[in-house]
């Protein structure tokens, strides 16, 4: 569903990545920056139809066990950026708007 924010979990997780441009955002439910970054997520979302913009939820028992083993995480949010399959940036904390559309603009708009 290009334009609004999927839900990402271990089942869906490779597909997700794999794709030309992919942005996913982890998370905690009790996290207040993960709750301001919800909207910013949404908003770019909706301005890059065709990059896939995801948040996988950490806290939710059994949901992110294997994306736990693949990657570690000092922060919440972190936010990683993907190009067919390939890990190519991490942000740590809440991306503002414009810095986050600059960098999917710069590395995976084609």
């Amino acid at each position: 569903m290009a334009g609004t924010v999927e839900d990402v979990r271990d089942e869906n997780y490779k597909e997700f990545t794999d794709s030309p441009g992919a942005v996913v955002a982890y998370g905690l439910a009790t996290c207040e920056p993960c709750k301001t970054y919800d909207p910013i997520l949404e908003e770019t979302a909706a301005k890059f139809p065709g990059i896939k913009v995801g948040k996988a939820k950490m806290h939710v028992p059994g949901r992110c066990r294997e994306i736990k083993k693949t990657h570690t995480f000092e922060t919440y949010p972190t936010t990683h950026f993907f190009a067919n399959g390939t890990l190519i940036l991490t942000r740590e904390g809440v991306v503002e708007p414009a810095e986050l559309a600059a960098l999917i603009s710069d590395h995976l708009v084609k």
